[in-house]
């Protein structure tokens, strides 16, 4: 075993943490058996419902017909969570989980706390690996109620982007694999003078510094990560960072694309949306969040959504589309925030 499959395998026991994880889940919103039996129906309707329009609006359509989407709690969350990011860092030729040893346990807990935090703010997510679509129900429900739009329409908004993310997969697998090259090479140890370390740290820093920027935003601390990193671990990084500000962005910008057509009461619930991603949290949170790379995320969906955006409206959807025809035609995060260079330089 390489020492890249020993890091992979070993430094988390996914399987521990999800034990850990399913224990510290916070307590979901009151339902009544009736109504979480009611929003489980309409949450698998409503993936179906958005599979079409989603196809149409992408040009995006294999023929193939997809399995249901799978509804569940925090918990259910948790444990599909660390199973796909088992198979995320499985070593090759492991199977899927990869290797559950001891040493791994310390790291487990860790990684258990993180995905109980997550699980009542996920609203739904694909899972390449296994290559299905997660609803959670409960957070779903505790959205709309704060946001104290309509269930239907909110139901099927949300499905209407986690849809986009099962389309692009299908589109582009090689994706997935690409994201487990990735992980491997972040998770690879190297050996590198601390001095070098130290100085790029130092610079990385003084750049949290710059005019107009507030201490600690998420663009400061992606630069204080990548400064942490070897040359080539920054390469991988950069590219998955990219990659999911595309398929983001992509999605957000398929929301409102198709929304209207589908979704009666799409302005009032993306204005209620983008107004909860802003709203001010308490320290605490904001710490959290910022740790997670929570608000990093948030601004993915903007950047993402105006590369996509810009793209579409200069050549269309179908030249748009050459975006999924393999890693070299991925966007780099200097082309994310110009996208005619990308345009010139896949489109030509």
């Amino acid at each position: 075993m390489t020492g890249k499959e020993r890091a992979l395998g070993d430094a988390i026991d996914w399987s521990f943490a999800a034990g850990v994880g399913v224990r510290l889940t916070r307590s979901e919103p009151a339902m009544s058996q009736y109504t979480r039996d009611a929003v489980q129906d309409e949450l698998f309707s409503a993936a179906a419902r958005a599979e079409g329009p989603v196809r149409e609006h992408t040009r995006l359509d294999d023929g193939t017909e997809p399995p249901p989407a799978r509804v569940v709690d925090r918990p259910g969350w948790v444990r599909a969570a660390a199973a796909s990011m088992a198979d995320l860092t499985a070593a090759p030729g492991a199977g899927p989980g990869g290797s559950r040893r001891w040493v791994g346990k310390p790291a487990g807990a860790q990684a258990g706390a993180m995905l109980a935090y997550l699980s009542s703010a996920v609203l739904g997510q694909y899972d390449p690996f296994s290559r299905s679509l997660l609803l959670v129900a409960p957070n779903v429900v505790a959205v709309e109620r704060v946001l104290k739009v309509p269930p239907t329409d909110f139901r099927l908004w949300v499905c209407l982007h986690e849809v986009t993310h099962r389309v692009q997969f299908s589109q582009a697998p090689w994706m997935a694999e690409l994201m487990r090259d990735a992980a491997a090479d972040l998770a690879t140890a190297v050996e590198e003078p601390m001095g070098d370390v130290a100085t790029r740290v130092v610079s990385a820093v003084k750049d949290l510094r710059t005019p107009g920027e507030k201490p600690m935003s998420e663009r400061g601390m992606l630069g204080v990560v990548r400064a942490l990193q070897a040359q080539s671990q920054r390469e991988s990084f950069d590219r998955i960072l990219a990659l999911g500000t595309l398929l983001e962005g992509h999605a957000d910008h398929v929301m409102d694309g198709v929304g209207p057509a589908v979704v009666p009461s799409v302005a009032r619930i993306r204005r209620a949306f983008d107004n909860r991603r802003h709203r001010n949290s308490s320290p605490v949170h904001r710490l959290i969040r910022l740790v997670l790379g929570m608000d990093a995320k948030m601004a993915q969906y903007v950047h993402g959504k105006k590369f996509v955006d810009a793209v579409v409206a200069k050549v269309g959807m179908d030249d748009f589309n050459a975006v999924w025809s393999g890693p070299d035609a991925l966007p780099t995060l200097a082309e994310i925030d110009h996208p005619d260079a990308w345009i010139a330089r896949v489109l030509g």
